[in-house]
Order: C-alpha cells, then sequence, then structure tokens
C-alpha cells in the first residue's frame, strides 16, 4: 500500500497541483488542498475497486477536495463570473472530459436556468434566497431549478461514453 500512496505522489503530484492551482488561483491554498488530496487518498486507497482507473479516482477526489475549499467560503459573496467552471478542454483525463461536457452543458442554458444552476449548485443559495434574490416567488424558484436540472440531466445523458440506468441515473463514464 505505501508503494502505491508513493508511485501516486511521484506520478501526480505536479499534475495536480496545477489542476488544483488552476481553480483556486493561490499556491498557498493549492498546496494545502494537494495536502488535504493525498491524505484523502492514503485513508481511503482500500475502497479503490478497480485499480485501472485510479488516476480518475484521485482527480474526482481533488474535484471533490477542490468544490469543498469553495463551500467552506462564503460564496455568497463571491460574483458569479468568479465561479470557474473548468473549460480546458485539453485535459487528457476522462472524468475532465465529462467535466468539460456538463460545464458545456450548463453554459448552452438559458441565462435563467444557468443562473438557477449556478446558485443553487455552486453557490449554495437555498431556493428560497434564489427565490429572493431573482424577485420571483418561492414555487416559481423550485420549479425553475427543477426544470433546470431536468434540461441538464437530459443534456448531460448525451455526453459521450456516459452510461445510465433505466432510471436515467447515471452509473459510469468513461
Amino acid at each position: 500500500m505505501k508503494d502505491e500512496i508513493k508511485k501516486i505522489w511521484v506520478d501526480l503530484n505536479e499534475e495536480l497541483f496545477d489542476f488544483i492551482y488552476n481553480r483556486v488561483k493561490s499556491k498557498e491554498v493549492a498546496n494545502d488542498i494537494l495536502q488535504e488530496v493525498f491524505l484523502k487518498v492514503q485513508l481511503r486507497i482500500h475502497q479503490l475497486r478497480e485499480t485501472s482507473k485510479l488516476t480518475s479516482w484521485v482527480y474526482q477526489i481533488t474535484r471533490n477536495t477542490i468544490i469543498d475549499y469553495y463551500r467552506s467560503l462564503n460564496k455568497k459573496n463571491i460574483p458569479l463570473e468568479h465561479i470557474d467552471l473548468p473549460e480546458d478542454e485539453n485535459e487528457s483525463l476522462d472524468y475532465a472530459k465529462l467535466n468539460n461536457c456538463i460545464n458545456q452543458k450548463i453554459n448552452l442554458l438559458s441565462s435563467q436556468y444557468k443562473e438557477a444552476i449556478i446558485l443553487t449548485s455552486f453557490k449554495e443559495y437555498s431556493q428560497k434566497e434564489l427565490a429572493q434574490h431573482l424577485q420571483i416567488s418561492y414555487s416559481g424558484a423550485k420549479s425553475r431549478v427543477q426544470r433546470a436540472k431536468d434540461l441538464l440531466k437530459e443534456s448531460i445523458l448525451n455526453c459521450p461514453k456516459v452510461e445510465s440506468d433505466s432510471t436515467g441515473k447515471i452509473i459510469d463514464y468513461e
């Protein structure tokens, strides 16, 4: 196990740092997140079922750790345009391609649905806060968020190499 962790560190350290830095724009924060990622990897390596998906698994942990970092901030003071939706299509990892697909799909939504998704998913607005922010009724905000999620889900299922079950739930991607 120690050899696996050491190999991950050697192989992915710089690549992960660049990946994180491109999203947080701070070397100190990127280093902190990188350390947290490797701690999580070390604690959860036993949960990895398919070693062929090791890199994707590590990057998923990294992505989630970056999201956790942003959630820990008071994001309601960050303007919408500062939410980093990665657009780098040159990332070679399969999960990054799915991320790009999702971000492209979000950007293709009409402005009202895009705003509803970004505010509720990335800036953690409640639907009541969204209603107040948009100056619409609570039920209108709920409907808008649900419609945006439905449109996004329908659109994501059209991404290449996305597998879903009979209910439409995403179960795997390459």
